[in-house]
């Protein structure tokens, strides 16, 4: 029988042939924690009573969720972080820097054939670029620190083909909801995905990372995406001189548990109504709803493509008086190629408030936490209650041309209107 891409990466860093369902002790290349889950990581990491990192080189943390700090308890959990990174000379990046989830990969710290743990449950973004990638705790983290290892049980896999050819203002986000409606919440729960088909290949990198980035909401352990031309010219554009790149593909005859096939000729806009991200729906059962803050960013639309879209319907126009729209560039690398093409002016003389490279007010910690009874839309990847900071706020998930239609008319709009 022959083995999926996991099955392939997992054999290749236990150093023996596994197969799904098996139990493996794995070598690790790449670890990550973001400031909402290092301390715990440096706790655990601290009860071990270890002494060394097994490869500074291959250990990083990102200061995102709450950056800069909103508050003196998160000052010192910074300053918590700051001075393990100092203690054991592991990568930093630092505030204003940008989301992990953006910056790892943009970093060259990645490449394919990788099995890549991080602390932070959309990890499974990295395998846009045909890695292993997956979310951990804290405790699991840590002990891959010291060792260098970590215990795995393989997964089976859900092979997903995304056929067809999108429509004009429909985008990646939009075949990502209509995964996540399609295998529903609990459709894929530790299981490695493997995205492929045509529809995948003529997407750029930044679509590919927007799917791959909403596998976690279908239950999935990792993302597997297929490597092809395009994952070759952006592999090569961020990686070192000469670095030898190995693409991992399934045998002819891997066995799946299933495989899904999602045709997107007819796809339209779609919305992630509250407060689940698979109760999707087309943009036209929820137009017309009121909003009272309009975000685009985070680590599934904070990219210059997703900018593109928003400063393309955003441009001449001003945003509604009676809201609040707030733009988070993923990454310094993003926000200083977003002002040399003009989308930052575009977003200040629209009404927009631009904020620093970081994960924004996604997961509730600052800036624009709703108040009670307020909806936002926004271009994140969860609406659960209580996720933006109020669990009495209503969240709405779509792509960055349909928040920017909806911040400009106060209401959720199709975007195909301003396109």
């Amino acid at each position: 029988m022959g083995q999926t891409v996991a099955e392939k990466i997992l054999s290749a860093h236990a150093q023996k042939q596994v197969s799904a369902g098996e139990i493996c002790l794995a070598k690790v290349d790449f670890l990550m924690a973001q400031d909402g889950t290092a301390p715990l990581v440096i706790k655990s990491f601290e009860e071990l009573e270890a002494k060394k990192v097994f490869d500074p080189e291959m250990v990083c943390f990102v200061f995102d969720h709450s950056a800069p700090s909103p508050n003196m308890g998160v000052s010192s959990l910074h300053k918590l972080m700051r001075n393990f990174v100092d203690k054991y000379n592991i990568k930093k990046m630092e505030i204003g820097e940008g989301v992990c989830h953006i910056l790892m990969p943009e970093k060259g710290f990645l490449k394919p054939g990788q099995l890549v743990l991080g602390a932070d449950s959309h990890t499974p973004t990295y395998g846009a670029l045909n890695l292993m990638s997956c979310g951990v705790g804290s405790t699991d983290l840590a002990i891959a620190m010291l060792t260098g290892k970590q215990w795995f049980k393989v997964p089976h896999t859900t092979k997903i083909v995304f056929s067809g050819k999108l429509k004009k203002g429909v985008y990646a986000k939009d075949m990502a909801l209509l995964m996540v409606k399609t295998l529903t919440a609990q459709g894929a729960v530790y299981q490695s995905i493997e995205i492929t088909g045509d529809a995948i290949r003529k997407l750029s990198m930044d679509g590919r990372f927007t799917i791959a980035n909403l596998v976690t909401e279908i239950g999935g352990k990792n993302c597997i995406m297929e490597y092809d031309e395009e994952t070759e010219r952006y592999i090569r554009q961020i990686s070192k001189k000469n670095q030898k790149i190995e693409p991992v593909f399934p045998d002819k005859d891997a066995s799946y548990l299933k495989e899904v096939v999602l045709n997107i000729n007819d796809l339209t806009p779609l919305v992630a109504k509250p407060h689940t991200v698979d109760n999707v729906c087309p943009v036209e059962e929820v137009k017309g709803i009121k909003i009272n803050q309009a975000f685009i960013g985070t680590c599934t639309n904070g990219r210059i493509e997703d900018l593109a879209v928003a400063a393309k319907v955003l441009k001449g126009k001003k945003i509604h008086s009676d809201i609040r729209t707030i733009i988070t560039p993923g990454s310094r690398k993003i926000y200083l190629e977003a002002m040399e093409k003009g989308y930052i002016k575009i977003f200040m003389e629209s009404g927009c408030c631009v904020t620093n490279p970081g994960c924004g007010p996604c997961v509730g910690t600052h800036q624009g936490i709703p108040s009670d009874g307020e909806v936002v839309i926004s271009t994140a990847n969860r609406n659960f209650k209580g996720r933006m900071g109020n669990p009495d706020a209503f969240i709405y998930l779509a792509s960055p041309a349909t928040v920017a239609a909806s911040a400009i008319k106060g209401e959720i709009s199709d975007p195909r209107e301003f396109l």
